[in-house]
């Protein structure tokens, strides 16, 4: 079984800033709380996993207690009015499934970003069924975590532009 997380937020300053900064991937640790990103060469021999193919693996813990999470791209578009895509396949024994971010330009000098994910129910049959039992309470609650880290991020982004004008 699979469950969706999904938010979308509007931010103020440009679309390729905002698509540059979710994808600076050990930048993620400025928005998203308890998470470390580890870059991994890549088959084009570098190590900024910004294309198809790139990898990377977040820690997501506190300290030694947490899990590594590898990660690969799997899909990357980027459009000439600063749009971009992004889609990530979560590859993990504890987190598995798939995720997209997603910035469209709305103007020069805003956008909305999106991000979803799609993971796998841990614990097999049982998971299932306790997901089953209380995921119409917990579901609006991860939509509402998911939502909270894009305002964080477009906080974070809204600030660095507004210091840089």
């Amino acid at each position: 079984m699979r469950l969706l997380v999904r938010a979308t937020v509007r931010v103020e300053a440009p679309a390729d800033e905002v698509f540059g900064y979710v994808t600076d991937w050990p930048r993620q640790r400025e928005w998203i709380p308890l998470t470390y990103v580890r870059l991994q060469p890549g088959p084009h021999g570098d190590d900024r996993a910004r294309h198809v193919g790139g990898r990377f693996r977040a820690w997501t813990g506190i300290g030694p207690v947490g899990f590594w999470d590898p990660i690969t791209v799997t899909a990357w578009e980027e459009q000439s009015d600063g749009s971009g895509r992004c889609d990530i396949l979560h590859t993990g024994r504890v987190v598995r499934g798939d995720a997209q971010f997603r910035v469209v330009a709305r103007g020069p000098d805003a956008c909305t970003a999106t991000l979803w994910e799609r993971l796998e129910v841990p614990g097999g049959p049982v998971g299932a069924l306790v997901w089953r039992l209380v995921g119409r309470l917990l579901g609006p609650v991860l939509d509402r975590g998911a939502e909270r880290v894009l305002r964080r991020m477009a906080r974070t982004v809204e600030r660095r532009g507004e210091a840089g004008r």
